[in-house]
């Protein structure tokens, strides 16, 4: 049996498995990283199993077809995102006819909000794995060619004739079988070249990984708890994610940076310092950054520091505390101010996330929020218009509400693939939000403040001059060639 994992061509440069997928701005590009966990269960299973990514490998629909052709798998399994939709299900329903005895499986967060409206979307493709679909897929390729077991098989929504059926959830995998999955890593190496992925805050070239599934948090926005992996952590042990780290450092040695890709790192503080203290005795010497939320103590960053962390990933997304509530974010912008003050005491960079157009959110609240990024001054920081997608409570928000311009989810991103909004409030429209964005993008790192302190950063760090090049030759021409530092003219209706 074998199994096509498809990362599809849409635009260049296009992060399909980032958390809000897009071309952005600062020419990242995501790894396939739910596909090629699944490529390593797959193969564990005994499948003979090929990984393609076509943004990365800048692989057009003839090339995916003909790999296809060329490889001629019994499942082709094809990742979709909300912005490319109808794309994804072209490229996969187009394979399927030039492979009509193969089974065509869409997986990826807006097939599992919408299974049943994403297969209506073209009547040749077969199924929908759903949410964390890695043993979904096993259990699938134990179970054709024929499919009168399709009906028992938990996270799997499919065709059945005329009718379209959806089968139970299946159980998330717990923390013992995260342990027993090959590493990402590993999957890497066989499938894909390191060099073709690039964080625009990493180190180039990086290696993402995650060390667990789910989150605790519950962010009106956020796609993962939600829909692919829910609200109880699961974490991999402390020794099994340092291993990954041994073999990162002896089978990619080209690698600068590892990205722990978590939704939320250092939930559970005991386990954080019982990986932490097993680096610093295992004496890995590769930076790592992670994800977490702007509440970890002062102990647990300087311990995080002492075992190699470079930076965290945090999101902010407002400094107004009743839009942290409306949104859900579970931390003050009190508790906010405390941890900058901790984590650069402890000498640990911060990414600083925010968000324009979460509910309540005023012209006010924008300059209190951009402030505030100003003031905590950041390594690097972003400002991200509000995406809403399928499935999040910020999506019946806004439909509930009659704030979206459009249901049209080809309209998702600007024509070019940028981050765009179709959320349009009484206080803000979609266009002052992606402005808002826009100038404070600019507001930020053109500030004299920002560019004499990345100045002294890359000065005194020469080896955060690769990645910060690599990111500013893209980033640059959306910060100059525009009308720099013109502030946006908001209005108090929709436009």
């Amino acid at each position: 049996m074998k199994f096509l994992l498809l990362n599809p061509p849409f635009l260049p440069l296009y992060s399909r498995f980032s958390r809000s997928p897009a071309v952005t701005k600062s020419g990242t590009i995501y790894y396939p990283i739910w596909h090629a966990y699944a490529a390593g269960v797959l193969e564990q299973a005994g499948f003979e199993v090929k990984l393609v990514d076509a943004p990365a490998a800048k692989l057009s629909r003839e090339d995916c077809l003909r790999i296809a052709k060329n490889f001629a798998p019994d499942v082709v399994v094809t990742y979709t995102a909300t912005p490319s939709i109808f794309n994804d299900v072209q490229v996969a329903a187009d394979i399927k006819e030039a492979l009509p005895n193969s089974f065509a499986v869409l997986t990826g967060p807006h097939a599992t909000a919408l299974p049943k409206e994403t297969l209506e979307l073209d009547s040749r493709l077969d199924a929908v794995a759903r949410a964390e679909y890695d043993y979904t897929l096993v259990e699938l390729g134990k179970s054709l060619p024929s499919r009168s077991a399709l009906g028992s098989i938990g996270g799997l929504t499919y065709r059945d004739g005329a009718e379209i059926r959806s089968n139970c959830e299946r159980r998330f995998a717990e923390a013992d079988a995260l342990d027993s999955m090959p590493f990402v890593s590993s999957v890497y190496k066989k499938h894909l070249r390191v060099e073709d992925y690039f964080y625009a805050h990493c180190r180039y070239p990086v290696v993402s990984f995650f060390t667990s599934r789910g989150c605790y948090a519950k962010c009106s926005f956020c796609q993962y708890p939600k829909l692919m992996f829910g609200n109880k952590q699961r974490q991999r042990s402390p020794e099994n994610i340092v291993a990954e780290f041994e073999y990162v450092q002896k089978e990619l040695p080209q690698t600068r940076e590892v990205l722990i890709d978590d939704d939320t790192f250092s939930f559970h503080q005991e386990h954080t310092h019982a990986f932490c203290e097993l680096m610093i005795s295992r004496k890995i010497k590769i930076p790592w950054t992670i994800e977490g939320r702007a509440n970890i103590e002062y102990e647990t960053l300087a311990l995080l520091k002492r075992a190699g962390c470079r930076m965290i990933v945090v999101g902010f997304e407002s400094a107004d505390n009743q839009i942290l509530k409306n949104m859900r974010k579970g931390v003050s912008h009190e508790r906010m101010l405390k941890f900058v003050e901790d984590a650069k005491r402890a000498k640990v960079m911060i990414h600083a996330c925010f968000m324009a157009g979460n509910p309540g959110e005023t012209r006010q609240t924008l300059e209190t929020s951009l402030a505030f990024a100003k003031e905590i001054m950041a390594d690097t920081c972003q400002f991200f218009p509000l995406m809403v997608y399928p499935g999040t409570e910020a999506y019946d928000w806004a439909l509930k509400n009659g704030y979206l311009t459009t249901t049209d989810f080809g309209q998702w991103l600007t024509p070019e693939g940028m981050h765009n909004t179709i959320v349009s409030t009484p206080q803000l429209s979609a266009r002052e939000l992606v402005e808002f964005c826009d100038y404070a993008r600019r507001a930020y790192y053109l500030s004299p403040a920002y560019l004499w302190y990345k100045l002294k950063r890359v000065a005194f760090n020469p080896e955060e001059l690769s990645k910060t090049f690599k990111s500013a030759r893209t980033f640059a021409k959306y910060l100059l060639f525009k009308n720099t530092l013109a502030k946006p003219v908001l209005s108090s209706g929709n436009s």
